[in-house]
């Protein structure tokens, strides 16, 4: 399976950078002992070369070779754009 990229959907909650976001992905799993669905997230910096994230927007991202120290993802497409 060589050459698949992992994708993930989730939402821009900083764009305060050039050429950067910080994308907020969210996913629920099952507690092992309780089997209680719950929520949690993780913080991607993904790569923005047009810069045409904004805060709030919906954005998909897929992972690629490493950018610099903590960005090694890249934003694809813009699936929702934040109301404004």
């Amino acid at each position: 399976m060589a050459g698949v990229r992992k994708k993930r959907v989730g939402l821009v909650v900083s764009n305060s950078m050039d050429k950067s976001c910080v994308v907020k992905v969210m996913r629920t799993v099952q507690d092992p002992v309780f089997k209680k669905y719950v929520k949690r997230h993780k913080k991607y910096m993904a790569h923005d070369e047009e810069n045409k994230c904004n805060l709030g927007d919906v954005v998909e991202i897929e992972e690629c070779r490493p950018l610099s120290k903590r960005k090694s993802w890249k934003v694809i497409k813009v699936v929702e754009e934040a109301l404004r």
